[in-house]
């Protein structure tokens, strides 16, 4: 640890309910927005706690951060402000009006927040690295808070080709590792909600190793994939024969424009494939289509056509469409990770929080994708805490 770095470990048994700040990575896009507002929503009782899987009883919702005590920072690259990006929000049927206006003065305060991202080419890693932690610091300090958990939410990432030679800082890494990095030389816990190599690079673990930290990701299960990971193991306990999935996306906005790009829609489709042939115990076979259409704006239609195997080989399908507000479902998700990742740093736990893997796609440190398997765990875990 460098002589400017503060030394945030705690030890258990510390205060969960302590001031917890949310450091967003991607705090002026839709998710982060999103997310901000439903919180202050819910501060002032104007929101309903719909979504938030932390306040059901079963993880004990009183022994965690409370919703309304959140506070809110973040970096972008983005100089468009977040009250902006509420009003594209509120047009595009994602956010109503009325809660938007009535939190407008408290966004422009978490608007003061925010600090400018990193780009690749813009400066050194390494510097990236010093400046984003200083900020991260800075905001913990100015707003006398017991811990920052840092979550990205920023845009899909292509994925590495050897991550395991990804062992030092130097401007060829991912930005995602840049944000990483600097949370955990902050001394912050981090949370990649984005389809992100970062948390597989050696140099990027090895610090949070060295900081004692907890990390957990990656790729948030939002739609589709929530689907299939609560679908996929009934063909097996079943003794069906799955015999293909094929599965198309059509989404708008800020991620169907990233995802326009062939090599960021890859790193999202491995994800996709990966946790199906997990959860049946083979390859399936059927292709994975990630298709852009503007108009949708910040909505998404996925589609999917299972073929499957009776007895005596009769052949049958299911067919299934998904339609939905991808930040609508991420938000509330982003803050029950939030909370979790506060409590599990408060009660001294490190590296890889593999229970929270019932909230991902690509689990880190864990090959379980089944709903069901999942969500015993992460009980169990909360209950843990406890």
């Amino acid at each position: 640890m460098t002589s400017d770095q503060t030394d945030t470990r705690v030890e258990p048994g510390s205060d969960p309910g302590a001031r917890t700040g949310v450091w967003f990575v991607g705090a002026r896009g839709s998710v982060a927005t999103t997310a901000i507002i439903g919180a202050l929503g819910i501060r002032h009782g104007l929101a309903p706690t719909t979504g938030l899987v932390t306040e059901l009883p079963e993880l004990d919702p009183a022994g965690l951060p409370d919703l309304g005590s959140l506070v809110f920072g973040g970096h972008d690259v983005s100089s468009r402000s977040l009250a902006k990006k509420a009003d594209t929000l509120v047009a595009g049927a994602v956010l109503p009006a009325h809660l938007v206006d009535a939190v407008r003065a408290e966004l422009d305060e978490v608007e003061a927040a925010l600090r400018p991202g990193y780009a690749s080419g813009d400066e050194s890693a390494a510097a990236a690295v010093d400046r984003l932690a200083a900020d991260i610091r800075a905001f913990r300090e100015q707003h006398d808070l017991a811990r920052v958990v840092v979550i990205e939410v920023a845009s899909t990432q292509a994925p590495v080709a050897d991550p395991d030679q990804v062992d030092s800082i130097d401007d060829s890494l991912p930005i995602g590792a840049v944000y990483a990095l600097a949370a955990f030389a902050a001394g912050a816990p981090f949370v990649s909600f984005t389809p992100s190599p970062c948390l597989r690079l050696p140099v990027v673990l090895e610090a949070a190793e060295r900081a004692g930290l907890p990390y957990a990701g990656s790729d948030g299960k939002t739609g589709e994939t929530l689907l299939k990971s609560a679908l996929a193991p009934m063909f097996a306990v079943r003794a069906l024969e799955l015999r293909s999935w094929a599965s198309v996306n059509l989404l708008g906005g800020g991620d169907g424009a990233t995802l326009a790009d062939p090599e960021a829609a890859r790193s999202k489709t491995e994800t996709k494939r990966s946790g199906l042939d997990a959860m049946v115990g083979r390859a399936v076979p059927g292709p994975m289509h990630i298709d852009q259409v503007e108009e949708l704006g910040e909505w998404k239609t996925a589609w999917d056509h299972v073929l499957f195997d009776g007895f005596l080989g009769s052949r049958m399908t299911m067919q299934l469409t998904w339609q939905g507000c991808d930040s609508s479902l991420a938000a509330p998700l982003v803050l029950d990770l939030a909370r979790l990742t506060a409590v599990a740093h408060a009660a001294g736990r490190s590296g890889a929080l593999v229970e929270l893997g019932f909230f991902f796609k690509d689990p880190v440190g864990s090959s379980e994708h089944r709903l069901a398997e999942q969500w015993r765990d992460l009980v169990a875990w909360r209950q843990g805490l406890s």
